[in-house]
């Protein structure tokens, strides 16, 4: 650049920033060479962040960039503006979590991003900064996961390039999220309003030329008419329609073609053609068409972003359920309290929750009687009954009393806290039928783009004066918006229906393989089973009665915790139980101990049998066949009696698997424990199998073994976490969800409320999405096998086929929003 020619553009208010599209400034000289061109700056601040895209090697960026950055904000509020507080354990403990040894990820979002280009800088810009090895950025959230390692570079490093670059970045705030959503609905409002305001006017304006007969309107008026058409449908295209041509215009620097390419180049085509026709004053005019088509399409855009961003709304409503602020009882037992933030609440803390308020934290009931609203967590609508030792989870409501609890998990330890990543996780993953529909999507614009310039050449020689709008109704009511739309609507509304079920989508394929699904395999421990023993027989074999032989083992195992111990206890009803003298025990053998100065064995059968030296009684084996575990009690020389203690079946089990054997769907359990108990629960619960003595390699086999069939669909119901390595080989995993084990969990879907008959309409819903988008799929392609010929033969106006593009893509919407209708669930 010439000294001559900076002079000039130094001295012209009309220069803009290069960077970010502002006025320069006279006498300022900011300049950063890009693509071998000077560009101008309008500050010293756009100058070192245009130079540090250049250096890293960004200028990609200028190239593909659709929009200018937004103005420069504060970037933190004021008591953040040291970067370094981000580097503090305990500002970060609301927002980072490790995934690793040294590994951590913070859940950010980013302001300042105006388009897609924006997200690929700062993908490739923070993922070439040291110790960086993930970055995830969603752009209709402007949510971002950046993943680091901590030996290698801070937090605060990352926040920096960031800003570098011209961008903000700061904890992910829920409240700010919707903000942004806010901006986006008014924005289109107001494209909506300005669309249908110009719509009106110019279809006033067309009307008389449409009812007039000939020589009705002279030549001067009709012009006045189309002049008045064209200063009212210049705002439309211009400001109603420009996101349209911001992104077709996107998609053609990129080199893809996108929804947004014919719907631009039939609006763009029609406007440019009736401008023409206007200021020569021969040929027809569109401006009708162009304002009804943008109007409707607008209206159709905006209910799906309505439909859209009420779907996947439920992660947000999960972060804002918990209060600002919690009743802390620091003298506890002492009730004076004091109203502390939930965000300094530590393990240990004695809080006090009213009727009516929310449990601000995961914990245990210390004091007092009460229900608790666990709907928003587990889908379940009735109240659970709370008591002293009763798990609380945060997010729940305390219904009718107060209660006093110990603080055991906070902030992102916390079961919504692991909901809320999981639901994340499954919004952030692409299904195989999604990705389908999109290429699907591409291959059907470029067919759409050769028949329409195809149509429009033939028209030109049969009949030139329609051939323009032949070529605009081709390009409109064939735009493939439905077809895009029917697969990723009709998942999402889905996932959120699952979820308010208490089926937690937590992976992209899960609803696709569930519905397909043909071979349920079952762990039996916790999944089939409650996962506590309960005694389910006594057996007196001398003189003592059942409460007898119950209370003297209740009394022998009252110091214990063994699983076995607890069943025992229990058994007495909470009856006062005699004292126990001189216990010992053997790990994995048994007990003895004094009772009322008599000495007494209490274990596995044969323990007992060796110490008072005699036979196994013949009972043992009668009972053992009927599952469970069996324990003899010995005294006084002889064995007294025998105890069959078993898991006990969760009641809703036999339920599902009746529903899967009239589905057709075979079912198997596979169990750690001896072969006969494995057999006694599937013949309990009707499944057509049984395997034990399993380990998970062992069940990992089998599985591998039925997806030996390539017409196998194998679903795995287990607990999530010791099940691990088998629920990874099955084609879709289901764990049950229950407890703190919940952010461990390796399934794909997840049963909150560890019912079962929830995985029973969770199914159904699953087949239902299918259905939905079957039906979704064949309206889009039969609208557009129909719509097409009639629009290459003349017989749909643009007007038309922006209210049948518009009118199709709508109905595809409102079929997906059916899914929300849980009365049709069975």
């Amino acid at each position: 650049m010439t000294s001559s020619e900076t002079a000039v553009s130094a001295s012209s208010p009309a220069a803009e920033c290069y960077h970010c599209g502002l006025p320069v400034p006279p006498q300022t000289s900011h300049y950063v060479a890009i693509d071998g061109v000077e560009r101008r700056m309008c500050c010293v601040g756009c100058e070192a962040v245009a130079r540090s895209i250049v250096d890293n090697g960004l200028t990609d960026y200028y190239r593909h960039r659709d929009a200018m950055p937004e103005p420069q904000k504060e970037a933190l509020p004021a008591e953040l503006q040291e970067l370094g507080l981000f580097d503090h354990p305990d500002f970060q403990k609301s927002f980072v979590e490790p995934v690793g040894e040294h590994e951590r990820e913070a859940s950010l979002i980013l302001e300042g991003i105006t388009c897609a280009a924006c997200v690929w800088l700062n993908e490739q810009h923070v993922s070439r900064q040291p110790g960086v090895s993930l970055v995830d950025i969603n752009y209709a959230t402007r949510r971002a996961r950046v993943r680091w390692d901590e030996r290698r570079t801070r937090l605060s490093d990352i926040l920096a390039a960031i800003q570098a670059i011209g961008y903000r970045a700061y904890p992910y705030d829920a409240e700010r999220s919707e903000q942004i959503a806010k901006r986006e609905r008014r924005s289109m409002l107001w494209r909506l309003f300005v669309a249908g305001f110009g719509m009106m006017q110019v279809m006033m304006y067309a009307f008389p030329a449409y009812v007039a007969g000939e020589g009705d309107l002279t030549p001067d008026i009709e012009l006045l008419m189309r002049w008045a058409s064209l200063v009212l449908t210049l705002p439309v295209v211009v400001y109603s329609a420009a996101p349209f041509f911001r992104r077709a215009l996107r998609d053609v620097k990129l080199r893809r073609l996108g929804m947004d390419v014919p719907v631009a180049l039939g609006v763009g085509s029609a406007f440019v053609a009736s401008v023409w026709a206007t200021l020569t004053a021969r040929g027809e005019v569109y401006f009708d068409s162009v304002t009804m088509f943008v109007f409707f399409l607008l209206c159709g855009r905006y209910l799906e972003m309505i439909a859209r961003q009420k779907a996947v709304r439920g992660v947000e409503e999960l972060g804002k359920v918990l209060p600002a602020f919690a009743e802390r009882l620091p003298g506890w037992p002492s009730l004076t309290g004091e109203r502390i933030p939930v965000s300094q609440l530590v393990a240990g803390d004695v809080l006090r929750i009213r009727p009516g308020e929310v449990v601000p934290a995961d914990g245990v009931v210390i004091d007092g009687q009460s229900e608790a609203n666990e709907a928003l967590l587990t889908g379940e609508s009735l109240p659970v009954p709370k008591s002293v030792g009763s798990e609380v989870t945060g997010g729940s409501i305390n219904i009718s009393s107060p209660l006093a609890i110990r603080v055991e998990q906070t902030g992102d330890s916390t079961r919504l806290a692991a909901i809320q990543r999981l639901m994340e996780r499954a919004a952030s993953e692409k299904p195989a039928i999604a990705r389908q529909s999109d290429k699907v999507a591409v291959v059907f614009i470029v067919v759409l783009l050769v028949l329409a310039s195809v149509t429009g050449v033939v028209w030109y020689f049969v009949d030139p004066s329609r051939a323009l709008w032949v070529f605009v109704s081709v390009l409109v009511v064939a735009c493939p918006c439905a077809l895009s739309l029917a697969t990723p609507v009709a998942l999402t509304v889905a996932t959120d229906a699952l979820a308010r079920m208490g089926v937690l989508v937590t992976r992209g394929h899960a609803i696709e393989t569930l519905a397909n699904a043909n071979h349920f395999v079952f762990d039996k421990t916790g999944t089939l089973t409650l996962g506590h023993l309960t005694l389910e027989e006594t057996l007196p074999l001398a003189d003592l009665d059942v409460g007898q032989l119950r209370a003297i083992a209740g009394a022998l195992e009252q110091s214990s915790e063994h699983p076995v111990a607890r069943a025992l206890r229990r058994s007495n009803d909470d009856a006062d139980l005699p004292a126990a003298r001189n216990l010992a025990s053997e790990t994995g053998q048994g007990v003895t101990g004094t009772v009322d100065g008599e000495s007494y064995w209490l274990g596995r059968p044969d323990f007992v049998a060796a110490h008072l030296g005699c036979d196994l009684p013949s009972s043992v084996d009668e009972l053992s066949g009927r599952g469970g575990s069996v324990v003899a009690l010995g005294g006084r020389g002889r064995c007294l009696g025998l105890f069959r203690l078993a898991d006990v079946a969760r009641p809703e089990a036999g339920q599902l698997s009746a529903k899967l054997a009239a589905e057709g769907i075979r079912t198997t359990v596979l169990s750690g424990d001896t072969q006969s108990v494995a057999a006694s629960i599937a013949a309990r619960l009707g499944l057509n199998e049984a395997h034990g003595g399993m380990t998970p390699q062992g069940k990992r086999d089998f599985i591998a073994g039925l997806q030996a069939d390539p017409s196998a669909v194998v679903a795995m119901v287990g607990d999530g976490v010791n099940d691990a390595p088998v629920l990874a080989q099955v084609h879709v995993s289901v764990a049950m969800g229950g407890g703190t084990e919940l952010a461990r969990n390796q399934g794909d879907i997840v049963l909150l409320s560890e019912n079962l008959a929830g995985l029973g309409r969770g199914v159904d819903l699953a087949r239902r999405t299918l259905t939905v988008i079957r039906q979704n799929l064949w309206w889009s392609f039969a609208y557009n096998f129909t719509s097409v010929p009639l629009a290459m033969a003349g017989l749909v106006t643009p007007w038309m086929a922006g209210i049948g593009m518009a009118g199709s893509s709508l109905l595809v919407v409102l079929n997906a929003l059916r899914l929300q209708d849980h009365r049709r669930i069975n």
